[in-house]
């Protein structure tokens, strides 16, 4: 027998999560394994025919506490970080009456369980796990003696191992347990840590740990030699992109996970049927209208070139006839919250066009999630955007009024910008996007090429005037010169939205009164980079 092969003898099972408990009632009879246990496991197992000691018995030491203390005891911890090949080791142990413990199966009381229940604060806390984390780490601290398992999607694997190996585990199969079980425990800590900041209200700690769960590996990242994979983020409790139910299509890239939230998270801003066309995480058309298929034509109308190869994002059921004209193009990815019968006979022509269905597109809660961007040596962290813009927002800072259309049309525009790189300038109309600059590197670039979009589309759409005419422009930060108004002007644009707060305001102000524009400052900035 291989030296690193360590034999199961003992096991201690204490488990909150009773799935996948007959896989281990085989192990355990097969290998004819000593178990120790406490409360509901044991009493479990007792009824499919295992022999179980009590951990009180083993130990000779009452629960206490409220079943606070059960397993911190020297005979259970002994035996898990004995090191039984060691001579004082061995010795000490056999003085003192402790037996090795082989394998380890436990899962830990459910605190996230707790918090999503809203249990009070005291609940809470009954619900922080002591013994099992203290048993984990331990037993992984012992990987060179002891196996342990703490999630019962393992169970088959733990089996087909003792199968392999007569009732044995190998020296590299503990490491990997002992890998998964310090994460296990980390995630565990993790998430009681940012409850409990929460509950004192820290919103900066001086250390920060991230939990996450894997969704899956990813074909690739941002490019094919880049390894990737997608993570759940257990104190989001909204269901996104991530959670979303994959109807038809190959699984989601990592591109494709990045522009879905995109158009995901924009399209949350909008009530009445709405249309996002997403490139690259920037909006390339957006529509809201009464009949879904005219938020589509709309939507496409601003930019159909670079709507080739894009997201749809659509805030409404996908009928048969929206199915029809989507069908016409070529698209990567089409979020909504349902789609009809018809609709997915359409779309089934096209096997690799993923249709991902999400609930409740709208009206979802805004929560303060933070935003995380790696750097070389850390990362930064902040609050989600969350800010938004009504009518009470605008201040009217030109001789010339805008009127309720335009307003209506500055709202939805300014929207837009906040989910557009910046610098973003957004060229809009009746509801709908005309013109889109994003991402350049001054403002008057984003405007020209806003309009040169406009002027694009509006040949490639037949049109005898630009669609910029006549148009709003919403702007993602104050204009720092007026050259950027002139520009609008020229392509025109009626009436602009900007936060304000440059020390040329008045220039700015100034430039628009000549050139008979109205504009309005929110005071809100949306930097997205």
């Amino acid at each position: 027998m291989s030296p690193d092969l360590i034999t199961i003898k003992r096991a201690l099972i204490s488990l909150s999560d009773k799935t996948n408990i007959e896989l281990i009632v085989n192990i355990v009879k097969k290998y004819n394994i000593e178990v120790l246990s406490t409360g509901g496991t044991a009493k479990l197992l007792r009824e499919h025919n295992i022999n179980v000691k009590d951990i009180s018995d083993y130990t000779n030491f009452p629960e206490m506490l409220n079943g606070r203390i059960k397993t911190l005891h020297p005979k259970i911890h002994g035996g898990l970080l004995g090191r039984y090949n060691q001579i004082t080791h061995k010795n000490e142990m056999e003085q003192h009456n402790i037996k090795p413990i082989n394998l380890v199966i436990v899962n830990l009381y459910p605190f996230s369980q707790s918090v999503e229940n809203n249990l009070s604060f005291d609940e809470c806390i009954e619900n922080i796990d002591i013994g099992g984390p203290s048993m984990i780490r331990s037993s992984a601290k012992n990987h060179e003696n002891v196996c342990v398992i703490t999630s019962p999607n393992d169970y088959s694997e733990l089996q087909k191992i003792l199968n392999k190996n007569d009732g044995a585990t190998e020296l590299k199969d503990r490491k990997l347990y002992a890998a998964k079980a310090y994460a296990k425990t980390a995630y565990y800590d993790s998430l009681i840590a940012q409850w409990f900041n929460q509950q004192v209200n820290i919103k900066w700690p001086e250390t920060l740990t991230i939990a996450g769960t894997l969704s899956s590996e990813l074909r690739y990242g941002e490019n094919p030699h880049q390894e990737s994979a997608v993570y759940q983020n257990p104190n989001h409790k909204l269901n996104g992109i991530v959670k979303s139910n994959l109807l038809q299509g190959k699984p989601l890239s990592y591109n494709n996970l990045n522009d879905s939230d995109a158009a995901y998270e924009l399209i949350k801003e909008f009530e009445g049927p709405t249309i996002a066309i997403i490139k690259h995480a920037n909006p390339c058309g957006v529509a809201t209208k009464k009949l879904i298929l005219k938020a589509w034509e709309a939507a496409l109308r601003t930019d159909p070139q670079s709507a080739f190869g894009g997201i749809v994002a659509c805030n409404i059921e996908v009928n048969n006839e929206l199915a029809a004209r989507m069908n016409e193009i070529f698209l990567e990815v089409i979020i909504a919250p349902s789609f009809s019968t018809d609709a997915l006979k359409i779309f089934s022509s096209k096997k690799n066009l993923r249709l991902l269905k999400i609930n409740k597109i709208n009206n979802q809660p805004l929560i303060d999630h933070k935003i995380m961007k790696d750097l070389s040596d850390g990362f930064l962290i902040q609050d989600r955007d969350l800010e938004t813009l009504n009518i009470d927002n605008l201040k009217v800072v030109t001789t010339k009024k805008p009127n309720d259309e335009e307003i209506k049309d500055l709202i939805f525009a300014f929207k837009i910008a906040k989910h557009v790189k910046s610098n973003a300038i957004i060229y809009a109309k009746n509801n709908a996007t005309v013109g889109i600059g994003a991402g350049q590197m001054s403002r008057i670039d984003s405007s020209q090429i806003a309009a040169i979009k406009s002027e694009k589309a509006s040949r490639f759409a037949g049109l005898k005037n630009n669609m910029a005419k006549g148009s709003v422009l919403a702007s993602d930060a104050f204009f720092p010169f007026a050259d950027g108004l002139i520009a609008a002007a020229e392509a025109g644009v009626t009436s602009i939205i900007q936060p304000g707060g440059s020390i040329r305001d008045d220039e700015v102000i100034e430039a628009a009164n000549k050139l008979g524009l109205s504009m309005v400052f929110t005071g809100i900035r949306h930097f997205r980079h």
